[in-house]
């Protein structure tokens, strides 16, 4: 491969992790239409927005192991094939009646949710392989950006498209964008090193569990992830739908919710550079808890009810420097993970309990607010969860590697 494909290859790597996290994300703003439509209650809104995570929870370190082994660059073009698949299935389920297309729906997202792991687990070892060792702490706060970038970009085109289209062709739309980036990926990103390919044995993958799971460093930080994750997905998740009750419609409706989402980038591509510039994991990690804390207080507590700028501002805090926490953490992966090869076994292990973070969040969310008969207490869910991601970045400092 030329040097100028080579130098294209990050950027195309990122951008696969961009797909996928469309997929996840063309949820959000077809919410308010299939409530509607299939007269969804909250709770089951909060289950289908989740269960693109049930795969993960349930295989993320089993699936991460899985793709070490087919090969990085075979693993997420396979995984973008799948989510072609998944979405096409479930643009499908709308020629059902209204309850099996519930149910439908539910398990084209289980199945998303696996195509969604094989594409973006390998991610951090691919760009270990593709970027020189100087500049891997930023292009890990780049690859951060991977999930807020596919979020913006549905949220701000969904509600347009949706108002034109039905929608299926929301769902069939991706679905094509999938097959045409899995194949951009297999022109333009280097094949697989032989050397780096092995079967796929259940005796190897036991003892590479064993060795990754009997670390202390894999666990706290995908704690910290699941605690971030499960926040971020309950609050900006349900951003369309709760400024849709409030009467926000239209080119307004995407906007904020797309620039909320896309505000995240601005954290995930300041961690790196905060990383480079001599700031510890623990003080990036602190400050974006901090702000999430006190952006959903300022975000859904009553007393500024009356100031809906102000409360739309403690969302963008809460997104952008909470960006910081996700950035920081993929660095971590790959500094804590128990030998080079187990890079991929420890970022699985991270996705799987972001995954049961959000797959669980957008749910206790979602009760919380039909207990209360709102969302003004959100925050005390979102300040619990920082609470307990504050005390995990302590921990982590303790570790030998991040004290030298």
């Amino acid at each position: 491969m030329s040097p100028a494909r080579r130098s294209l290859e990050p950027g195309l790597i990122i951008a696969a992790g961009a797909v996928a996290a469309l997929q996840v994300w063309k949820l959000p703003p077809a919410l308010p239409v299939l409530q509607a439509q299939l007269e969804l209650t909250l709770l089951q809104s909060g289950f289908l927005l989740s269960a693109v995570q049930g795969s993960g929870m349930l295989l993320g370190l089993l699936v991460g192991q899985w793709g070490d082994a087919q090969g990085l660059r075979r693993s997420m073009w396979r995984g973008l094939l799948l989510l072609a698949v998944a979405s096409a299935l479930g643009g499908l389920s709308a020629v059902c009646a209204p309850d099996v297309t519930v149910w439908m729906l539910l398990c084209s997202r289980l199945l998303e949710g696996l195509g969604f792991l094989l594409t973006v687990l390998p991610g951090p070892a691919l760009l270990r392989r593709s970027v020189p060792a100087q500049q891997l702490a930023p292009f890990l706060g780049y690859w951060g950006t991977y999930m807020p970038v596919g979020m913006s970009l549905a949220l701000l085109v969904g509600p347009f498209w949706l108002e034109q289209a039905a929608w299926p062709t929301w769902w069939f739309l991706f679905s094509l964008l999938s097959v045409g980036m899995a194949w951009v990926l297999k022109r333009g990103v280097a094949e697989d090193p032989t050397e780096t390919l092995h079967p796929f044995e259940v005796a190897a993958m036991v003892q590479r569990l064993r060795m990754t799971l009997s670390a202390i460093g894999p666990w706290v930080i995908a704690a910290m992830f699941g605690v971030y994750s499960s926040q971020w997905l309950a609050v900006v998740g349900f951003l369309p739908s709760i400024y849709a009750a409030a009467g926000v419609k239209g080119a307004a409706l995407a906007i904020l919710s797309a620039l909320a989402a896309a505000a995240n980038i601005i954290g995930n591509m300041m961690s790196g550079r905060l990383l480079r510039r001599g700031w510890s994991e623990r003080s990036t990690l602190l400050t974006g808890y901090a702000a999430m804390a006190v952006g959903s207080w300022l975000a859904f507590d009553p007393i500024t009810q009356d100031a809906p700028w102000v409360r739309y501002s403690g969302v963008l805090l809460f997104s952008s420097i909470g960006g910081l926490i996700p950035g920081t953490l993929f660095s971590l992966g790959v500094k804590l993970a128990p030998a080079p090869q187990l890079v991929g076994s420890t970022v699985g292990w991270m996705q799987q309990l972001s995954a049961t973070g959000q797959f669980f969040g957008p749910p206790l969310a979602a009760a919380l607010a039909m207990a209360v008969g709102g969302w003004q207490l959100t925050w005390l869910f979102t300040g619990s969860c920082c609470a307990v991601g504050a005390l995990l970045a302590w921990l982590v400092s303790r570790h030998p590697l991040i004290r030298q």
